[in-house]
């Protein structure tokens, strides 16, 4: 066994492959288009590819230097999966030997036609969103899967050794909610003691089969938690002490990325874990007295942003590095967080503009920005990085001077706002403008926006984007399926409709590309959920808006029908969660500016006629802050910046937002101060839990809890619809209400989503009659 750790490592890996290779691999094994073994067989190229991509880098092919970090879905459902942490309604997934397969591991994921899948929720301040195991005093804790044995038999068989990952006892319980059937006020942390001998009895089996370091991921302890502060701090010593204190393991490396430890630094220091992993970026330095608690231990340095593209300052990392060279023993370079936040390698990228590549540092330019700093501690001649730290300096001068970074214009506008320009009138009064303006029944139904993209719509704007059609005959494509859509949401009854939003790629993306200030990648692809990918757009510059972006499709969509369409727009907080953002200003200036793009827009759809318009933040819980004590200023400025976006809309005008997957209790009195007029949120995964949270608030505004989890192919009935809107009308007063899906329809098929909404509306109907 190795015991000393690498002097360079990373914490992850973006898994997704460099062409979204897995995302192809999962949905056609789903769509019954290959075989489970194909599937399997896809899955092992991309772990291998991976893995020699990464030693062809420069990481230690032979000292745990390289993560076993794959997963075919979510790392929180491999590890429930792995400790078969399966609610009471998926008893029978399991096979006869006890184990849980590939089928049963994507119906926990994705759920079937009588039972809904697990929730998902978003991964700490992230753009990635996991799935939520559901944790009862009754749930039978056994091994169940083998996947982690069989990761490192394959590397082996490569002659690479690995460091297997998997979501440490104190995380994967915290993040966990408590089953349906568990008594009020069960938490899953109690199972501690029940779980941790199978962590045991894992790490026995991967000592024998040759594992020299597990990694064990503790993000949660970054973050407060419901859970008191002194019962965390006790999990994590026991938990630690029993895993460490294990006769046969290997070496246990636990990594807390997303923010400090804080206080629970010194509790880890003492249990005698091998190493530990410190997000330097976000945490910033402890204090000296913590980490001279370490002794032994080593200190895995995260000081490389895995959480962003833009190159190191390496002389200011290095200064850093010098800090703790002298207050601790042993030293890793590694990077802040898992590099499946960020894509695979700039140099996939020859369309940018080369000064703005040359700004940039995708998975593979972090490993080399990794393996450069290790220098520094791997007791390699004094200045043999000097002229990589000089070239660093250069990148960051360039860049500070670069036309777009700073145009005086734009803070000009910014510098001579006012009060009144982040203000609407009164509730009441823009209430009764909207009655006399709109006249929609009580429940009202609509859609969030996006409806299915089939194969056609895609090839159109790809052909338009090569050229291969002109503007008039693409436009004659977007309005025949805008007037599709259109048809379908007349016939089906909804009382408020949407365009479809055929022409957008991706609802950030989208305003990126005619906005100033921002650029777009080819294949700059990470990981949303599931075989769910993005591409974060790069916004390097000060943003402003040339010319309107959305009006000639909502106008003529509006031209087709006399009912109310939306004009669809993307917030600015989730224009900046879902881009890789410049660092060198404030993110509130920076949302400011985006916000006055979009108050631009909103007027220029009002004199177009639209009646309705919606302003997307389904991201403003993802950048909320980990720590309750910095939560304060960020609601202030992504609040603030909405309102500015919206503030300009007339009285009459109706506004609208919406939010996913937003653990609405946390932020109801943000998400209030917003002053939209009518607010839809996911809830239909979660079973309607957040009407609890608006009757306890008192949330006086328009409400859409949605009743469709469009994230499951599952086609939810009537009466099921039903059932979620008769909880709704129990805790909300139905003049509040409204009826629609969790979420946009952009990644479902037309024939699962017609049926879906036509129940959906066939409910909405119902149970009106009964009010």
């Amino acid at each position: 066994m190795s015991s000393e750790f690498p002097a360079a490592t990373i914490i992850g890996y973006p898994r997704i492959g460099p062409r979204r290779e897995l995302k192809t691999a999962v949905e056609s094994y789903w769509a019954s288009r290959t075989s489970a073994a194909e599937l399997e067989a896809s899955a092992r190229q991309l772990r291998q590819d991976g893995y020699a991509r990464l030693a062809s880098l420069g990481l230690s092919q032979t000292a745990s230097a390289i993560p076993a970090s794959f997963s075919l879905y979510d790392q929180v459902l491999d590890t429930a999966v792995t400790f078969g942490a399966v609610p009471a309604r998926f008893q029978d997934l399991y096979d006869d030997d006890g184990s849980l397969g590939l089928d049963a591991y994507f119906t926990l994921a994705r759920g079937d036609a009588g039972r809904p899948p697990l929730e998902m929720t978003k991964w700490f301040d992230t753009n990635y969103h996991y799935l939520v195991p559901e944790i009862g005093p009754e749930t039978r804790f056994t091994l169940a899967n083998d996947w982690i044995l069989r990761a490192v038999s394959e590397a082996a068989d490569l002659g690479i050794t690995v460091r297997p990952t998997l979501i440490g006892p104190v995380t994967f319980l915290l993040l966990s909610k408590a089953a349906d059937e568990a008594p009020d006020g069960f938490s899953p942390l109690s199972r501690l003691e029940d779980l941790l001998p199978l962590y045991a009895d894992l790490l026995g089996r991967l000592a024998a089969a040759g594992t020299d370091w597990v990694q064990l991921e503790e993000p949660a302890l970054v973050a407060d938690q419901v859970v008191p502060e002194a019962e965390v701090a006790a999990a994590v010593e026991r938990a630690y002490r029993y895993l460490a204190g294990a006769a046969e393991r290997p070496l246990l490396l636990v990594t807390t990325q997303y923010g400090s430890l804080g206080p629970l630094l010194p509790v880890l220091a003492g249990t005698g874990i091998d190493a530990l992993h410190l997000d330097l970026v976000k945490g910033g330095l402890p204090p000296a007295q913590d980490l001279a608690l370490l002794g032994g231990t080593t200190l895995v340095a995260g000081v490389v942003d895995g959480h962003n593209i833009w190159k190191a300052d390496l002389a200011a990392v290095a200064g850093r590095l010098d800090t703790l060279t002298g207050s601790v023993g042993r030293v890793t370079v590694a990077t802040s967080t898992s590099l499946q936040h960020v894509p695979h390698d700039v140099d996939d990228e020859p369309d940018l503009d080369p000064a703005l590549r040359s700004w940039l540092a995708f998975a593979d330019q972090k490993v080399a920005e990794v393996l450069t700093l290790s220098r520094l501690v791997d007791g390699s001649p004094a200045g043999s990085i000097d002229g990589a730290i000089a070239d660093a300096t250069a990148v960051l001068a360039s860049r500070a001077s670069a036309v777009g970074v700073n145009r005086p214009e734009v803070r000009e506008r910014l510098g001579s706002l006012t009060p009144s320009d982040f203000t609407r009138g009164p509730y009441p009064e823009r209430v009764a403008a909207q009655e006399r303006a709109l006249k929609l029944p009580v429940l009202p139904t609509t859609t969030i926006g996006s409806f299915p993209q089939t194969a056609e719509v895609r090839s159109a704007r790809a052909r338009f984007n090569r050229g291969d059609l002109t503007v008039g005959e693409y436009t004659a494509l977007m309005q025949e399926e805008i007037a599709r859509v259109i048809a379908l949401q007349e016939a089906l009854g909804f009382d408020v409709l949407v365009h479809g939003e055929p022409e957008r790629n991706d609802m950030v993306q989208y305003f990126a590309e005619h906005l100033d200030g921002f650029d777009v990648t080819v294949n700059g692809w990470v990981q949303s959920y599931g075989s769910r990918c993005t591409r974060p757009s790069i916004l390097w510059g000060d943003v402003s808006r040339p010319a309107p972006i959305t009006v000639r499709w909502a106008e003529y969509a509006q031209s087709l029908t006399s009912k109310p369409v939306k004009g669809m727009l993307t917030g600015p907080v989730t224009i900046l969660a879902w881009s890789f953002v410049r660092e060198d200003l404030p993110l509130g200036e920076t949302a400011n500016q985006v916000a006055l793009a979009l108050r631009d827009e909103v007027s220029d759809l009002q004199r177009a006629g639209i009646r309705v318009i919606q302003v997307d933040e389904p991201a403003l819980r993802e950048l909320l802050p980990l720590r309750e004590a910095q939560r304060p200023d960020y609601l202030a400025w992504s609040v603030n910046s909405f309102r500015l976006a919206t503030s300009g809309a007339a009285p009459s005008t109706q506004v609208h937002t919406h939010l996913c997957y937003s653990e609405f209790g946390a932020i109801i009195e943000a998400i209030d101060g917003l002053d939209a007029d009518v607010t839809s949120i996911e809830a239909a995964r979660s079973r309607m839990e957040v009407v609890h949270d608006l009757q306890a608030h008192g949330f006086a505004r328009g409400v859409g809890p949605g009743v469709y989890d469009i994230h499951s192919p599952r086609v939810p009935d009537e009466d099921e619809v039903a059932d979620l809107l008769g909880k709704a009308v129990q805790h909300v007063p139905a003049r509040q209400l409204w009826v629609n899906p969790d979420c946009g329809l952009k990644t479902r098929g037309y024939a699962e989503t017609t049926e879906s909404l036509g129940n959906l509306v066939n409910a909405a109907v119902r149970v009106r009659a009964t009010l």
